[in-house]
């Protein structure tokens, strides 16, 4: 083989030394059967592996797929409450981050390619040489970014490495944030590799004793420390005067993977807190409208059955906000749907036992046996439809995403303090105002 080449993004060009290995050389091509082989010349010993428009769609497919559960998988170790990450047209992801305040740290999170190799330092080859051109095929020059402390001065320090890659990042298993204990102040991250890479690694280190390792990151020296001895733990650390924050979002990215193609930030749109705060404001009038609309038909339909009913949706509405500060759940629009429906449901149980116990009264039953047998016909019915809601509110968290989790855990927790506080709270309340008594007349319902 005497040379190959890439040519465009879909074509690799093939020179070998003569027509005498054209043989063999058509045999190993056709291990890629997804490659087509054109421009033929069994003379000249040249030919050309073109890539299929099929393959060129999956690859495509695929890393867009990928790219997908990549930054997911980034944002959400960041932190951010209720992201919304989805895929638009072919080749475009839409992504919503609600309460972020450093955009820019966001954004270089998620573009970051985090593509980790460790390749040997080109020892042979004088750095002055390289920048002068004189550099062989198997080598290129890469750059450590140096930023220092005081001044803010950047500078870029070349390093002549092989092209090879002896190990990336595919096989990571951890990435944890350390104190550097040679630089205090600034900040390193330990890696461990997987059983494959722990082998590897150790091969890599045992064969290389004396030589320099390059630590390279998106194309970037971070580090070139020198072998000592064979590592078998498969294990090493990344140094590059990090800051706390710059330390935290590379091992965020080294756990997440790299991304299988560079991000291009085509579109950015910032909601200001101003806008957000009048939706949610916007929502909490809506809520509080409907709630007083709940109230006021309760107590006129229903009079002081109608009274208890209310105090329940109260005591239900500041056990379901409790319960989401507690969480530290953060209130969105979808949040604030969920919480109107639970007022909804809260209602619908009142008016159900409600109903019930008029039913009896009808019947003839006293009143302290129309409560009873109420609340009891009542009871399996509101244990199954309240079930049957949080069980979907379950399903949603767990296959939804960004709005859909608001809405499920609003929805969620309301349900819970609903069953508790529109039966068992209820049913105290009655017992006070009604069982209480040695004589009950009527029942106001």
């Amino acid at each position: 083989m005497k040379r190959i080449t890439r040519e465009g993004d879909r074509t690799i060009a093939v020179e070998l030394t003569g027509p005498q290995a054209w043989n063999d050389a058509l045999t190993v091509a056709a291990e890629f059967g997804r490659f087509e082989r054109q421009d033929e010349d069994q003379a000249a010993g040249r030919f050309r592996l073109v890539m299929s428009e099929r393959l060129v769609s999956q690859l495509r497919e695929d890393a867009v797929r990928q790219g997908l559960e990549t930054i997911r998988n980034r944002v959400d170790q960041f932190g951010v409450a209720e992201p919304t990450i989805t895929r638009t047209g072919t080749d475009r992801i839409l992504i919503q981050l609600p309460g972020v305040q450093d955009v820019e740290r966001a954004k270089a999170l998620i573009g970051k390619t985090a593509l980790l190799e460790f390749k040997l330092l080109d020892e042979r080859t004088p750095v002055e040489q390289a920048l002068a051109g004189q550099l062989p095929e198997t080598s290129e020059v890469l750059y450590q970014r140096r930023v220092d402390a005081e001044t803010k001065a950047e500078r870029k320090i070349p390093y002549v490495v092989q092209k090879r890659t002896l190990l990336t990042g595919a096989e990571l298993t951890r990435a944890e944030v350390q104190a550097d204990p040679n630089s205090p102040g600034n900040w390193q991250v330990s890696i461990e590799f997987n059983a494959t890479g722990t082998r590897i690694f150790g091969e890599v280190t045992e064969q290389n004793v004396g030589r320099h390792l390059a630590i390279i990151l998106d194309g970037s020296v971070y580090s070139a420390p020198r072998i000592n001895e064979r590592i078998p733990g498969g294990r090493a650390v990344i140094t590059g005067q990090f800051t706390v924050e710059e330390a935290r979002d590379l091992a965020i990215v080294l756990r997440a993977g790299a991304l299988p193609a560079p991000v291009t930030i085509l579109e950015e749109r910032t909601v200001g807190p101003s806008l957000g705060a009048d939706s949610i404001r916007q929502g909490l009038i809506a809520i509080a409208a409907s709630a007083a609309v709940v109230f006021v038909f309760m107590l006129v339909y229903y009079r002081l059955s109608g009274l208890i009913a209310d105090v329940a949706l109260g005591l239900n509405l500041y056990l379901l906000i409790a319960a989401m500060a507690a969480f530290g759940a953060t209130l969105t629009l979808p949040g604030l749907a969920g919480v109107a429906l639970t007022v909804g449901m809260a209602v619908d149980t009142n008016v159900l036992i409600f109903e019930r116990i008029r039913e009896e009264l009808r019947l003839g039953k006293t009143p302290r046996s129309a409560i009873d047998a109420g609340f009891a016909r009542a009871l399996r019915t509101i244990i199954d439809t309240h079930l049957t809601v949080m069980v979907t509110a379950a399903i949603l968290y767990n296959f939804g995403t960004g709005p859909v989790k608001g809405f499920a855990v609003s929805l969620f927790v309301g349900l819970g303090a609903s069953l508790f506080t529109a039966y068992f709270f209820t049913r105290l309340l009655f017992d006070l105002v009604y069982m209480g008594r040695r004589k009950v007349e009527a029942v106001s319902i």
